[in-house]
């Protein structure tokens, strides 16, 4: 007498939704990343020994090799640095006004003293972003 099943089974996992939940994860995660950092603009910056941090929510400036002037990711010309700076300024309210400068390390003296003297104008603490030498 034979008792041995005839056809055996196999086990099977179900991954059908699978696709559902890594597409879903992949989202999350990419909007995750582009609200860590709302202010990313790719620059060289120049080297510095001693570096500190900052605390207070400044103004950014960011000016890169081209001279595209960027303020808080915004694009402006030259010419209206100096009102969009003051625009900012108003709406974070802060007790000392602060911009920090983000320059590629490839332009000139020239271009930087240009900025910090629209800021000495508007009598605004202007401070360099560096990045730390190793």
């Amino acid at each position: 007498m034979n008792l041995r099943r005839r056809t055996k089974e196999h086990a099977e996992v179900s991954t059908e939704s699978l696709n559902d939940i890594m597409f879903f994860l992949l989202l999350f995660f990419l909007i995750v990343a582009i609200l860590g950092n709302p202010n990313v603009v790719k620059l060289m910056l120049p080297n510095s020994k001693k570096t500190s941090n900052v605390i207070l929510k400044p103004v950014s400036l960011t000016i890169n090799k081209d001279r595209t002037y960027m303020i808080n990711n915004t694009p402006v010309r030259f010419d209206q640095i100096e009102p969009a700076i003051l625009f900012e300024l108003k709406k974070t309210n802060a007790a000392s006004p602060t911009v920090m400068v983000r320059i590629d390390q490839s332009l000139s003296v020239q271009d930087l003293v240009d900025v910090l003297q629209i800021g000495d104008k508007l009598k605004v603490k202007m401070v360099l972003a560096t990045k730390p030498s190793k």
